[in-house]
């Protein structure tokens, strides 16, 4: 338990300058981007003199000069405040609270259904490497993952909800509709089994393909000659040697995939209509609204931040080597 303390508390010490850089590199990135949330708002109602963009501009405060603009931005950041959204004229932290939620739910139901499927397969897959079972469990996989996120989405939901009607082709629940509780939650999930199917269709191929060639490794190692010399069951050692062996490159990956999710998720949210943090990123960014997409950049950074030091936990769960030497610094 202390060796977790202490790890969970050094990768949070480490992340604090991993945060201000990203603040930092995200503000002068997007200070060299052409126009602005003033220039996005005359464009949107067709125009205006220079007085009024200069007006506008000085009640946002986009006047005054970048180093200034970056102090502002970096002690409001201090005080756990993220600005002003210029496009949706409310507080960055209320939209983000309102949106991320949404994408959670996607993305952890689409992480949770794809990790526990992808290992069971790529347990099977690898139990007999290169067998006529792993052959066809790897094309499958294989042929799965090559598609694309966006062209799965698309079929899945002419064939079941165009076609057979089966499920809603778009939004996060049913508009005034008036559920609550149970019933809500229901419809919610509902409209949520088109996207999260197309997100856990291609990341189960992704950890099965990770866990299938980590156990075929696994197989030649001297602790698993070391098991079949005890006379221990094959069952046995495939899931108490061989599985828990590969399942650390796999969880691994789970850590690297957490950032390619939330940018996945703005295709899926775009296709299917939800509301969520991914579709937020792409409002922000046709609205030109600095503010929210540095504010969405940032708790995107914070987001991976606390997967991988979920993932180390899990890890050090599995594998007591794993963070004992800096634990014990």
């Amino acid at each position: 338990m202390k060796r977790c303390l202490r790890l969970i508390r050094r990768r949070l010490l480490a992340s604090v300058p991993v945060l201000l850089i990203v603040a930092i590199l995200t503000f002068l990135l997007l200070e060299t981007a052409p126009g602005d949330a003033v220039d996005a708002y005359l464009l949107s109602i067709g125009g205006g003199d220079v007085s009024v963009a200069e007006s506008l501009r000085k009640a946002y405060g986009l006047d005054q000069s970048t180093t200034a603009r970056l102090w502002l931005y970096l002690t409001a950041l201090a005080r756990l405040d993220l600005g002003w959204s210029v496009a949706f004229e409310r507080p960055v932290l209320s939209l983000i609270v309102e949106r991320l939620p949404n994408t959670l739910a996607l993305m952890g139901s689409a992480t949770a259904l794809s990790f526990v499927f992808g290992s069971l397969l790529g347990v099977i897959a690898g139990a007999n490497p290169e067998s006529s079972r792993d052959r066809i469990i790897s094309a499958i996989s294989l042929i799965f993952y090559s598609i694309p996120s966006f062209w799965l989405g698309l079929v899945l939901s002419l064939i079941f909800a165009v076609q057979l009607r089966w499920l809603p082709t778009s939004g996060l629940e049913t508009i005034a509709s008036g559920r609550t509780g149970i019933d809500r939650m229901t419809d919610i999930a509902h409209h949520l089994l088109l996207p999260v199917s197309t997100l856990a269709i291609i990341y189960t191929a992704l950890f099965l393909r990770v866990m299938r060639a980590a156990m075929a490794e696994a197989w030649r190692l001297d602790f698993v000659l070391f098991a079949h010399a005890k006379g221990l069951s094959r069952f046995r050692i495939i899931w108490r040697h061989v599985a828990r062996y590969a399942a650390l490159p796999l969880i691994t990956m789970l850590g690297l995939q957490a950032a390619a999710m939330l940018g996945g998720s703005v295709v899926i949210e775009s296709i299917f209509a939800i509301p969520g943090f991914g579709r937020l990123a792409q409002e922000a960014v046709a609205g030109r609204d600095t503010p929210l997409l540095m504010g969405i950049i940032l708790v995107s950074a914070v987001l991976v931040i606390v997967v991988n030091l979920l993932v180390d936990l899990a890890q050090a769960a599995l594998d007591p080597r794993i963070g004992a030497s800096e634990a014990a610094r």
